[in-house]
């Protein structure tokens, strides 16, 4: 155990330069996405090996929360297209118990959704106690291309007089108090906002042009959205700045170098179990009693 606490402290010191629980002062700007910490590029294998410990910690943090069934985790991931948001999810939660966990992911509201409140359809997805849930994408989707695309606000049948020039305020305020009613109801929320270049998008982007196997990953739409990039860098600023708190900080993760990313996740969400003070259920005499007449009956048996 001591071990284990020596890791864990290691890893919240690693992630705390990412953390935001505060967003009067922050500024994109001041994140490099290509940033690799202490870490060089020939580090790179040492990394990896660093994440695998992780994920084998992470599967023990998440056996106990899965058997203390008091606490659950909500994991939020939002990034432009082909920051890696699939991958991390993919890698970091590997060694997780999928009993344990569910992912969701969040495309272009239907006719169904549209009928409810833009936060409905993330409401009912919530993670139950014990266990993980993962949104790629979410709620936030509604105050980034929302707000770079604004015609998308005149296909939810607001009515009219409601879409007023404070709607975003008003949306940060809304999912503010969200976060805090689940943390006040033992869902603990982390976020995760993939901070990927400008540039390193378009290697990406003309790497699935030009590989037959990851030509199903390109999307033609996706490309075309590169030329709302500053939009989309002050949505995600402000984002950012209004719904950053204690209970559910964004942690800004440099994207350009896929390998640090998943490090700087996977120490997030050790760091989030660990401070939940997970541990299995202790049962009480009546049970230990139980057990050992239990244990001599079947050692009994012939």
């Amino acid at each position: 155990m001591k071990n284990m606490e020596k890791v864990i402290k290691a890893t919240r010191d690693f992630v705390a330069p990412y953390r935001v629980t505060n967003g009067k002062k922050f500024r994109l700007k001041d994140c490099d996405p290509a940033d690799t910490a202490h870490f060089k590029s020939e580090d790179k294998s040492h990394a990896k090996e660093l994440l695998q410990d992780g994920i084998e910690l992470l599967a023990s943090l998440q056996d106990m929360l899965y058997a203390q069934d008091r606490w659950a985790l909500l994991l939020i991931f939002q990034a432009m297209d082909a920051a890696g948001k699939d991958g991390a999810i993919k890698h970091v939660m590997s060694g997780i118990n999928p009993q344990g966990c569910e992912v969701t992911s969040f495309k272009a509201p239907g006719p169904i959704e549209l009928d409810h409140d833009y936060m409905w359809r993330s409401n009912i997805c919530v993670p139950e106690r014990g266990r993980i849930g993962i949104f790629n994408r979410s709620y936030y989707e509604e105050v980034l291309v929302a707000r770079v695309h604004p015609e998308v606000i005149q296909h939810q049948k607001i009515p009219a007089h409601l879409v007023t020039k404070n709607i975003w305020s008003q949306r940060y305020e809304d999912i503010s108090n969200f976060e805090q009613y689940l943390s006040c109801n033992g869902v603990m929320t982390r976020k995760f906002y993939l901070n990927l270049s400008k540039d390193e998008q378009k290697r990406r982007f003309l790497e699935r042009v030009d590989n037959p196997d990851k030509n199903w990953k390109f999307s033609a739409s996706d490309a075309k959205e590169r030329a709302f990039w500053k939009d989309y860098m002050e949505a995600y600023e402000d984002m950012i700045r209004n719904t950053a708190t204690d209970y559910a900080p964004w942690y800004v993760v440099p994207a350009d170098n896929k390998w640090f990313s998943r490090l700087v996740v996977g120490a997030a969400i050790i760091e989030a179990l660990a401070s939940m003070k997970v541990s299995y259920p202790k049962v009480d005499k009546a049970k230990l009693k139980e057990l050992e007449e239990t244990k001599k009956m079947l050692l009994a048996e012939k």
